[in-house]
């Protein structure tokens, strides 16, 4: 049997692609007015809970905050363009080397060090990049690393949200990408807007709750199960995105870009393997000091 944290992650990573799927069918309107919708909804079941936890909205560390809004806006931005100009795979794929700009990021922002190792993992990633951009012919050049930079823009996002973990609620963290979101893709829409029609309204519908109950249930399973082991089946977001992918939009890729695919995941799960037996080494270092 599945542990309840295993089952919370599966869950998640089940609901976060399928929103990839959600906002690829609607690539005919613009992200921008994909993510004012889905900011929309967030905005609103984000207030609601702070509301229901007697917890200041506003929050302390108003730059930080606000900063971590910019940079998210500007990583879902580029993710959605992506999202709808390439593979569902390889956008999916592309995302998850976030946390090695996290890492790398950490050294400035939270003085954080990078180890040897772990360059080689980094290393290891953007080879993959490198492979699927120069054998895929399916996969424009520009999008691919407009999702390279999108995964950049993430990586800056958490790591100022590990900065103020311990100086905010993490409602009022999650409140404030919305709340700066919101009248960047606002304006933008206002004077670039494509009417939706039919079925587009509840794929935005979608977009936002499928959104909504992916943090829920990746929340639930980080508060019930250990980090180390509910972090990598994340990973499990490429499979369902390159079965979603297959079924729904016909996307088949040749063997070397399933290799240019390996390496990156290789490489960012090594990265994370190597940081959790770190941190384990540190902890029972601290136990044997006391």
């Amino acid at each position: 049997m599945l542990s309840k944290g295993v089952q919370y992650m599966l869950l998640s990573t089940l609901f976060f692609s399928l929103m990839n799927v959600c906002v690829k069918l609607v690539s005919h309107l613009p992200a921008a007015e994909v993510i004012m919708f889905r900011s929309v909804i967030s905005l609103i079941i984000s207030y609601a809970y702070l509301r229901r936890a007697s917890v200041s909205v506003w929050g302390t560390h108003h730059i930080w905050l606000v900063a971590r809004g910019v940079a998210g806006a500007t990583a879902l931005l580029l993710f959605f363009n992506t999202l709808q100009h390439i593979p569902l795979a390889t956008a999916a794929m592309v995302q998850y080397m976030a946390p090695i700009f996290t890492a790398v990021l950490g050294i400035f922002i939270v003085k954080e060090r990078v180890r040897p190792w772990q360059w080689v993992f980094f290393g290891l990633s953007f080879g993959g990049v490198l492979v699927i951009e120069g054998v895929e012919t399916s996969v424009d050049p520009f999008y691919l690393w407009l999702g390279v930079l999108s995964a950049v823009f993430s990586g800056i996002a958490y790591t100022i949200v590990r900065k103020l973990n311990t100086k905010e609620h993490p409602l009022v963290i999650i409140f404030y990408f919305p709340l700066v979101t919101l009248p960047v893709v606002g304006i933008y829409s206002l004077f670039n807007w494509v009417q939706p029609e039919g079925w587009d309204w509840t794929l935005l519908l979608l977009v936002g709750l499928l959104t909504q109950l992916g943090q829920y249930y990746m929340t639930m399973s980080y508060q019930t199960e250990e980090i180390s082991k509910v972090a990598n089946l994340n990973y499990i977001g490429i499979i369902y995105a390159l079965l979603l992918g297959y079924f729904l939009f016909g996307e088949l890729f040749n063997v070397w870009s399933y290799m240019g695919m390996a390496l990156v995941l290789l490489g960012v799960a090594l990265n994370v393997r190597y940081k959790n037996r770190l941190a384990k080494r540190e902890a029972l270092a601290q136990k044997v000091l006391r």
